[in-house]
């Protein structure tokens, strides 16, 4: 489904991501780990779009994709969530996800479909509909990640980016969490999660990646990352 080839970003002088290369397969989750200032953000926004690779290819169900701006990335059926939660703080939460809805699709829709669209991804990801037409300005950490999750849905992905989900959260919300990620995975959607916490990539990945220093020095599933020499030095090692 994804092909990331020889991929790297300069930021000045500054080398984010190195030649890195790997693979996702359709109704995979893959996760991507590394210390902080591996390149993982920054490789999910190459992916996305919202940066331009100094060199090498992303191939999307066989179409280069490399160069195409994050709308056009997104009409593709690449969907994004960020770190730091974004959002329309003025608006609704049902208006949040309108817009995923309404801009993030190929095909026109009516403001009736698109509504909708937008209670149905409320409800899928366990948003409390009683507080549909709250200004998402008053809302929890979790209710916001919730409308985030929803507004990327909503435009209906075949790939999902995950960008440090769970962060903020606490233990109990960290198994809701993982329990969603799964419920999408098992909606037809495949999944790149960038996760900090360890336990929830162990729990939810069929495959990982890990970057130091911008460099993949690992690939595998969970158990090859967890025994991995490599791994162990340059990343488990430093908790």
């Amino acid at each position: 489904m994804l092909s990331i080839q020889g991929v790297s970003k300069h930021f000045g002088g500054i080398t984010a991501i190195k030649d890195v290369s790997f693979s996702i397969e359709q109704g995979e989750i893959v996760g991507l780990v590394g210390p902080n200032g591996a390149g993982k953000s920054t490789l999910l926004n190459v992916i996305s779009g919202v940066y331009l690779p100094s060199s090498g290819s992303i191939i999307f169900n066989g179409l280069d994709i490399t160069d195409l701006s994050p709308d056009k990335v997104c009409k593709h059926g690449i969907a994004k969530t960020f770190q730091l939660v974004q959002s329309f703080p003025e608006l609704t939460a049902i208006q949040n996800v309108l817009v995923g809805a309404v801009f993030g699709n190929s095909d026109k829709i009516s403001m009736v479909e698109a509504r909708e669209k937008a209670e149905k991804n409320l409800e899928f990801i366990g948003y409390p509909m009683n507080k549909m037409n709250y200004p998402v300005k008053n809302l929890t950490v979790v209710e916001l990640k919730r409308i985030q999750l929803a507004r990327a849905l909503a435009t209906e992905p075949k790939l999902l980016l995950l960008d440090e989900v769970t962060t903020g959260l606490n233990p109990k919300e960290s198994n809701d969490a993982i329990s969603l990620i799964q419920k999408i995975r098992e909606s037809g959607i495949t999944i790149l999660i960038v996760e900090h916490v360890m336990r929830v990539i162990m729990n939810v990945s069929d495959n990982i990646v890990v970057l130091h220093h911008g460099e993949k020095i690992a690939e595998g599933t969970p158990d090859e990352i967890a025994n991995d020499e490599k791994v162990i030095t340059s990343y488990l090692g430093e908790k």
